[in-house]
């Protein structure tokens, strides 16, 4: 019994460490900015190799394969949510292409390269060549959350990545099954007939399983704590049914269905996607410190220095070569072509598979199959550390990054807003002014800001706005109740911690909407709408000033009258921290500190110097914000 307990302790201890490196890891990754997916690796390999910690394959035992299959099929299934067939607009046929062109020209000139470079034998080389055409969602989609890029060169890349992983497995089972039956007497033709057959089963399988996840959260006959458990054993049960009907075709079945969903008018679509966003990080951190965890040492002793030129060939010859020639004559400009062929981290899918087939091909008798672990290895520890050390250089190199510092996005267009719109914009700060009325958009536009007609709830919104540009959300309408909803809504994209309404939260008014369901209330004092629009009509106007080590913010606020409120802080690199009811930030030297503060004159005379209405919707130009 002892010896059982002391076993069950260890095994929670590992499993421990690897939530804790994988985790941490990411979180290394985000407050430092380096790349997430070589912090991950790193962890893996001094926790498992370097240390000698963490064997997954002894504390596991045979769990290991089945544990990291429906792990890559649960986030191969949440990629495929990501995947809205709006975004193949942006992609201008690039996806298609690197699909239907791309796939094969990669396993061409990939056999090529293990054959000619790497010294593998012809089955070898091909089936090695097919696992290589997969980036890989577990790489791709880490490396693009941390590098600003252009829309179209994001979207091509999160595609690719998800739509070629099941292919990639696709290509090492025909591979494999033509060897595997070629002693048995079929003809390739024989074989690749079936297995195309096995993967229209396949994606019906998935697109099926879709198709009643729709039809039945919607009618009420799932409840609403289980929509999210339920949908997540149906991948797992679909992904398991299809590998039985033929092996690793469950990957192409998970893709489909989650495109299928992602495609589909489902109400309850936002209410599991959150909580299946939080499984895949946990799922991507876990998996990928596991497999560099079982990296063995002595299998990178084989590598020899003809495995390095097959990944310099690897790196500036294959990719680039089949994105060029995929992409030729289409309208992606050239120098995202060149972004898009640099690109192409392999991860989780392409060491799983290749480590299964090493197994099988030693099976049918080929000697080199216990090469592919050690190439593996080295394709993926090469690629990641290559691209994701390089991505954000190579993006600002050519061009492709997005729209620069992030800026703020203003829901609701009042004479407020506009003046606090300015006022950022003074201080460099991109401002995105969204609002359904044209005409209370007309004074945006006339002062040559940035606007959006149009509801920001919307789906279609997505096509529109990317929420990534921003590091705050301000809701500024007249309706609180909207306000609010428009936070809780764009919170998970925009950031808990960043999304500010108007609106008050005293205890003392049991009218006021509770935290949980608002954003972070403006100002500290808590400000409501019509308070804002009383002292609009008042003359209260923004003020900007700059601290100093000799002028500081308790000097600054000297100098204001008493009742003014702080609203904001400025950083140098146009950091934004706002002052509300849940932070306090701490100032410094060369911070900018705008406070919103009464006028320095009689509200009358103010008015007697008010220009008579203008504008091409008869709107007021809205006196611009003033500073100290």
């Amino acid at each position: 019994m002892r010896v059982t307990a002391g076993i069950m302790e260890h095994q929670a201890l590992v499993l421990a460490a690897i939530g804790v490196l994988g985790i941490g890891a990411q979180w290394v990754a985000w407050k430092t900015g380096w790349p997430a997916i070589a912090l991950m690796l790193l962890a893996g390999i001094i926790g498992g190799p370097v240390t000698g910690f963490i064997r997954p394959e002894e504390v596991f035992g045979p769990l290991l394969e089945p544990i990291i299959a429906l792990a890559v099929a649960i986030i191969l299934f949440e990629g495929g949510l990501n995947l809205n067939f709006r975004e193949l607009r942006h992609a201008e046929g690039a996806v298609h292409r690197l699909v239907f062109l791309g796939v094969p020209i990669a396993w061409v000139l990939g056999a090529l390269a293990c054959y000619y470079v790497a010294g593998l034998i012809w089955p070898v080389s091909i089936l090695f060549a097919g696992i290589l055409v997969v980036t890989g969602p577990t790489v791709i989609l880490p490396l693009l959350r941390q590098t600003n890029l252009a829309q179209r060169p994001r979207a091509i890349l999160k595609w690719e990545a998800i739509v070629n992983d099941p292919l990639g497995a696709l290509c090492a089972v025909l591979t494999y099954e033509v060897l595997h039956r070629a002693g048995e007497g079929d003809t390739v033709v024989g074989v690749v007939m079936s297995l195309l057959l096995a993967a229209v089963v396949a994606g019906l399988i998935g697109w099926g399983a879709a198709r009643i996840v729709a039809w039945a959260f919607p009618r009420g006959y799932v409840p609403e704590f289980l929509k999210s458990p339920i949908l997540l054993i149906t991948v797992i049960g679909v992904f398991v049914g299809a590998n039985m009907i033929q092996e690793e075709s469950g990957l192409l079945t998970v893709t489909v269905m989650g495109v299928a969903l992602a495609n589909m008018k489902l109400a309850s679509f936002r209410d599991f996607m959150h909580f299946k966003e939080n499984v895949t990080v946990l799922l991507v951190s876990g998996v990928f410190v596991m497999l560099s965890a079982s990296l063995n040492l002595e299998v990178l002793r084989q590598f020899e220095w003809r495995f390095l030129a097959f990944l310099l060939v690897l790196l500036f010859l294959v990719r680039p070569a089949t994105v060029l020639l995929s992409l030729a004559f289409s309208r992606v400009p050239m120098r995202e072509q060149l972004f898009i062929g640099w690109i192409a981290p392999r991860g989780i899918v392409a060491v799983a598979i290749s480590g299964l087939f090493a197994l099988k091909l030693g099976e049918l008798g080929y000697a080199d199959g216990g090469t592919l672990v050690t190439l593996s290895f080295a394709v993926v520890i090469a690629t990641i550390l290559a691209h994701s050390f390089t991505a954000k250089l190579a993006a600002r190199w050519l061009k492709v990054t997005g729209s620069g510092d992030k800026g703020v996005l203003i829901v609701g267009t009042t004479q407020w807003s506009l003046s606090l719109a300015e006022l950022l914009k003074s201080l460099n700060i991109p401002v995105l002014i969204a609002d359904t009325s044209w005409q209370r958009l007309a004074t945006a536009r006339q002062r040559g800001m940035r606007v959006f007609h149009g509801e920001i709830l919307a789906e279609v919104t997505e096509d529109h706005v990317d929420m990534s540009e921003f590091q705050a959300l301000v809701a500024t309408t007249d309706n609180e109740a909207y306000n609010a909803l428009v936070c809780n809504e764009l919170a998970p994209e925009v950031g808990r911690h960043a999304v500010f309404q108007l609106g008050d939260t005293s205890d003392d008014n049991p009218r006021a909407l509770p935290p949980t369901l608002r954003g972070r209330t403006l100002f500290a004092s808590g400000l409501g709408v019509e308070e804002i629009a009383r002292r609009e009509r008042e003359g209260w106007d923004f003020r900007k000033t700059r601290l100093t080590d000799k002028y500081t913010l308790e000097d600054a606020r000297a100098d204001l009258p008493p009742d003014a409120d702080l609203l904001v802080l400025v950083r140098d690199g146009g950091k934004l921290h706002f002052f509300s009811h849940a932070s306090r930030p701490k100032p410094q030297p060369g911070d900018t500190v705008v406070s919103y503060a009464p006028p320095r004159e009689p509200a009358l005379a103010r008015a007697k110097k008010t220009p008579p209405p203008k504008g091409d919707e008869g709107m007021i130009p809205l006196p611009s914000p003033s500073g100290t």
